[in-house]
């Protein structure tokens, strides 16, 4: 298996290839800029000299200057579209190597969310936020697109078939690398490099509420006929001597186009807004309808939206809705435009076609645009994945024969957070074996207990998802996932950090409640530390009677040694702990968890170390 340190030094490679090739193509962008120049003003100067001498000569001069410059200004537009799309891939492929190596600065932020305060584990797993899991993920250009992802990653209740049908594509978007830049690369060009700014529902939206005017037909044949007329009277004056009834035809259109202008409806803002909002996802839905998917079954499966034929051909729709914004941009120039329309059906056209298109983009809009949000994030997933070779696809199994002695309920090898630097993360192997089995995680302050709670969660995330996880082999069944591992006080609600932790613990006890065909999955972080020992040690053991031998499983992390006790009288209770040790006065942590109690303590050690008077105290 390719290493994650190949991936990088490839993308290294690749960053300076591009950068290369942006310095030659921005000094031969320079070239061209002195080149006209150069042509423009030496061809004028020319043409101005020998005009005086030989007037003929100097316009054939100027005409030819002219030529010229239009030439240089053509191979010059070639150059600088060559240039920003050179300054796109480095941009991809700089933002890829930051993702890599966890390098947040410069890691695009995703558009702000707010997030759900009573959600069961997006704040206490970091699966949002500004150092998240969905930033490091997210490579969406459009809203949903973000959205999407990060509905994956919070979702609640794991579907089996989502999940499979969506680890089919990450495996075969993968290694297609090609095609996951590209789609980037036409999604930044067609959202101009402003992540968030497609905002698809609002697209959908705007077509319902301006839907095609009625009656549109009918004024083009009127519209046609009063042209004819107009014309026909025209010529039969200029050749004739036939008085000039064109003049009241003429007056005529104009009182006819006064008089129609709520049934053409407001053409020139319609086409304006539906080239620039439609015509930029042009590029974007043009590739995906020109790419060969060959033997990715799934992919083109997906992907079928795109592979329509005829007149329901994305670009093809697009192209058309790009044609009648250009005409009716004629309305910016207004004598021109009324000029034409009294000669010819211009704007009754228009609105003619542009009303056709409505009807033919509100159908098939929806479509390609959950298409492309789809893809949006699953390209996320699988860059991910591509950028760690060394992460695998998890094994989810279906919810059954879960009571037997033998079934597999959750079992990990070299799991680790995929938020951790390659160069300091810890792996650990981890199983929960029957349902109902609660584990005692005891040990040191700063000993990897809270990190490793969070490990558990964010792989279950990830693996719900659809993605891969920091797991050298993962094997789960579908579990609701409930934390409390980040409980904060409210000043403005004016509840302590202990009555926090208590209804969180609450939100728990109903959960597990609830009618439902996933166990829950929960984890708790240094349960009831706000409050007294006494309280804490009672309060702790009634809390993992309740919950043990139940539907569900979890572990609970707690300072609390006299907790640990309970595995000689609760049979589904199991402990495990992380230990420090100390070296040269040094507190050393290997964050490698073992089975039983903690053996040992370091409050003390670190109050010490820090300067703060202690007493030696008895901690058997």
């Amino acid at each position: 298996m390719e290493k994650k340190e190949e991936r990088v030094h490839l993308l290294e490679r690749q960053l300076q290839r591009v950068q290369r090739h942006i310095e030659q193509l921005d000094a031969r962008s320079n070239r061209y800029s002195w080149i006209r120049l150069f042509i423009f003003f030496g061809g004028l100067a020319v043409s101005l000299v020998v005009g005086f001498l030989l007037w003929w000569l100097g316009i054939i001069l100027g005409v030819l200057s002219l030529l010229a410059f239009g030439v240089a200004a053509y191979y010059h537009s070639q150059v600088d579209r060559s240039l920003a799309r050179h300054k796109a891939w480095l941009l991809i492929k700089s933002t890829h190597l930051a993702r890599a190596r966890l390098d947040w600065e410069h890691i695009p932020a995703p558009a702000p969310a707010s997030g759900q305060e009573d959600h069961p584990f997006e704040f206490d797993l970091d699966v949002t936020g500004k150092y998240s899991l969905h930033r490091l993920l997210d490579m969406s250009f459009s809203r949903e697109g973000s959205e999407r992802l990060r509905s994956w990653l919070l979702a609640t209740e794991p579907d089996l078939e989502c999940i499979r049908t969506r680890q089919a594509l990450v495996e075969e978007l993968r290694p297609l690398s090609r095609f996951r830049d590209k789609l980037v690369l036409f999604s930044l060009i067609a959202t101009k490099g402003k992540t968030g700014q497609v905002q698809g529902q609002e697209l959908v939206d705007w077509l319902k509420r301006n839907p095609p005017s009625k009656g549109v037909r009918p004024l083009l044949w009127a519209s046609l006929v009063l042209n004819a007329f107009t014309l026909i009277d025209l010529v039969a004056s200029v050749v004739t001597s036939t008085p000039a009834l064109w003049v009241l035809t003429f007056f005529g259109g104009i009182f006819f186009l006064a008089l129609t202008q709520k049934i053409r409806g407001n053409i020139f803002e319609d086409a304006g807004y539906m080239s620039d909002n439609f015509g930029a996802l042009g590029s974007v839905f043009g590739f995906l309808e020109n790419y060969s998917y060959g033997h990715n079954q799934h992919l083109a499966r997906l992907c079928a939206a795109f592979q329509q034929q005829g007149e329901n051909r994305p670009s093809r729709v697009l192209r058309g809705i790009g044609r009648i914004s250009s005409a009716a941009g004629l309305k910016a120039n207004g004598l021109l435009w009324l000029l034409v329309n009294l000669f010819l059906p211009w704007d009754a056209y228009c609105a003619y076609r542009l009303g056709q298109y409505k009807e033919q983009i509100v159908k098939f809009l929806p479509g390609w645009l959950d298409t492309w949000f789809d893809l949006e994030a699953l390209n996320a997933l699988a860059t991910f994945a591509y950028l760690n070779p060394e992460y695998i696809l998890p094994e989810v199994l279906a919810n059954d024969q879960l009571t037997q002695e033998k079934a597999t309920l959750f079992s990990a090898h070299s799991l680790g957070h995929p938020l951790i630097q390659d160069r300091v993360r810890v792996t650990n192997d981890f199983a929960f074996h029957r349902l109902g089995e609660v584990d005692i995680l005891t040990g040191s302050n700063m000993a990897g207990k809270s990190t490793f709670l969070r490990t558990l969660g964010v792989n279950l995330c990830l693996a719900y998802a659809g993605g891969p996880v920091c797991a050298s082999a993962l094997t789960t069944r579908l579990f609701r996932l409930f934390t409390c591992i980040r409980v904060n006080d409210s000043v403005t609600d004016g509840y302590s950090y202990f009555y926090a932790e208590v209804r969180r613990l609450r939100q728990l006890l109903d959960a597990l409640e609830q009618s439902s065909p996933y166990p829950l999955f929960f984890l708790i972080d240094e349960i009831f530390k706000g409050t007294n020992n006494r309280e804490r040690l009672s309060g702790s053991r009634a809390f993992v009677r309740a919950i043990v031998g139940h539907d569900c499983l979890g572990a609970i992390s707690t300072h609390d040694l006299e907790l640990v006790h309970l595995e000689e009288a609760v049979h589904d209770l199991k402990n495990y702990h992380f230990r420090e040790e100390v070296v040269e006065g040094q507190m050393v942590f290997d964050y490698k968890l073992r089975t039983g109690p903690c053996p040992t303590t370091n409050a003390l050690k670190i109050m010490q170390m820090e300067g703060l008077p202690v007493e030696e105290v008895d901690v058997r």
